[in-house]
């Protein structure tokens, strides 16, 4: 039981330790960086561009030319005949026989023998 709080207090010191060294390390480099001088450097201004004293003409809209409407030409329904034409009937190929498996032969009944009972 001992082992184990030895553990949990060795990491708790580690954490608090490694914390302090983080805040310690930011506090020193905030107070060794000098304050940089804020300079105003002027915004850019977008170059004025001279009006146009005349108007652009308006643009016509483009004539297509008419396509023609094809024509589809009706073709005549194909008829669809009542009955299936039968097939002709295909003999039946022959299988190969297995060959039969030799019978397991029957083994006799054991009886146990009788052991004459000592008076």
């Amino acid at each position: 039981m001992a082992y184990y709080n030895s553990f949990f207090l060795l990491l708790l010191i580690t954490l608090l330790s490694s914390n302090t060294i983080q805040t310690e390390a930011r506090y020193l480099l905030e107070t060794t960086l000098p304050e940089l001088p804020n300079y105003q450097l002027p915004k850019p201004e977008l170059p004025k561009l001279a009006e146009a004293d005349h108007e652009l003409p308006s643009l016509t809209k483009p004539e297509l030319p008419e396509i023609p409407k094809l024509e589809i030409p009706e073709l005549p329904k194909p008829e669809v005949p009542n009955e299936l034409p039968k097939f002709p009937e295909l003999s039946k190929p022959e299988l190969p026989k297995l060959p039969e498996l030799p019978k397991i032969p029957e083994l006799p009944k054991l009886t146990f023998p009788e052991v004459p009972k000592s008076p």
